[in-house]
């Protein structure tokens, strides 16, 4: 199948390319700023759909506006007229287009003249109002309000929020791309009049603010989004695509001592956190119980004995862990515990508990195996 995509290295235009070659599209004319209008001609011959991406949002000069929505649309039918081409054509229109800016009258006359080419030559038009689109590749002060949050965050530059009140609704890249992709395949979603993402979340713009703001928080209170929440996670994936190649990694806090050391990972309100444990050789960490706090033990490198004693009984049971055959084990509530290196190496154990460490409740006492 041959298609068209105008706008090819624009947001949406990358993600759609990058997606349909995923799937096994191999057949793309790729429109952008730098191809000719000889290039249109030539691929308006034989295109068998046509994804409409190309438009301008933020243009130096007002009258941009119309030349980049509206003046190509009218170029692009002129050509599939001119080679009596009815391939079907999705269009990227905005919520914009309803209200009366130049932006939004630009976007409007895009549609008019979509639709009347459609009742002329009797082609399927899918008009695309889309609002407020975010996710990866998205250009800062120029697609979107998440772009700018996110870039400036990231790299220390200050946000401005003049109304933290204001509600806004979004819809997420890779939402957008699976309905394109569904509109190509011939199972669009139609919403009136037009088509839409059925997948939106509305926010306002102070708890965007401040869930990005705790994005860039969690590299120091190792804190884990809540990924129930599909805006959350989707956010959170558009923030990580922001952050400076100079700067993906971040240190953690080891706790060390002479007996090895302790560093925390991650944490999470409701999931507790992960730890890294290590134990020199013939060190013995732990010996204490808990009432309702719980654990799991997983050596990834080393040789190492589990111990167990349930309080106020006399049996201990053991059970040998290494890194040679990865093996988690539970630690059950009211037994006293302990983890010994047996090996001659440091031994490596991740260590998760159900709640994360509370210095004024810490459900641990001291108890020797």
């Amino acid at each position: 199948m041959q298609i068209l995509i105008t706008g090819a290295n624009g947001f949406v235009g990358k993600n759609l390319v990058a997606e349909l070659e995923n799937r096994g599209y191999k057949n793309l004319y790729l429109y952008d700023r730098e191809n000719t209008k000889a290039d249109l001609e030539e691929w308006t011959n034989d295109c068998e759909f046509v994804f409409h991406l190309a438009g301008v949002n933020r243009p130096e000069k007002e009258e941009e506006f119309m030349e980049g929505n509206a003046d190509l649309t009218s170029e692009l039918i002129e050509l599939l007229e001119k080679n009596g081409n009815q391939a079907p054509i999705m269009i990227s229109s905005s919520i914009q287009a309803e209200k009366d800016n130049p932006y939004g009258k630009s976007k409007k006359a895009g549609e008019d003249l979509l639709l009347e080419y459609s009742q002329r030559n009797n082609v399927p038009v899918y008009i695309y109002r889309f609002s407020n689109l975010y996710g990866k590749w998205s250009q800062p002060n120029y697609n979107t309000v998440v772009a700018t949050f996110c870039h400036n965050m990231a790299r220390d530059i200050p946000i401005q929020v003049n109304d933290p009140s204001v509600e806004i609704t979004f819809q997420y890249i890779d939402d957008v791309v699976n309905e394109l992709i569904n509109c190509l395949e011939g199972n669009p979603t139609k919403s009136g009049q037009f088509y839409d993402v059925p997948e939106k979340d509305t926010r306002t713009l102070g708890e965007v603010a401040e869930l990005i703001q705790s994005f860039k928080e969690s590299r120091q209170n190792l804190e884990v989004p809540n990924m129930s929440d599909s805006f959350t996670k989707n956010l959170y994936s558009t923030y990580l695509s922001f952050i400076p190649e100079d700067n993906f990694s971040y240190k953690l806090k080891m706790n060390e001592d002479d007996r090895g050391s302790f560093t925390e990972f991650l944490r999470s309100p409701d999931r507790g956190q992960v730890s890294i444990n290590v134990s020199k050789p013939g060190i013995t960490k732990g010996q204490h119980w808990h009432h309702s706090k719980n654990e799991k033990f997983l050596v990834v490198k080393g040789n190492g004995m589990i111990r167990f004693r349930k309080v106020g009984e006399d049996k201990v049971i053991e059970y040998p862990v290494s890194g040679e055959e990865l093996e988690v084990v539970d630690i059950p509530t009211g037994y006293t515990h302990s983890i010994v290196n047996t090996g001659e190496e440091e031994m490596v154990t991740v260590m998760w508990v159900n709640e994360p460490f509370d210095p004024d409740n810490t459900d641990t006492y001291y108890l020797e195996v």
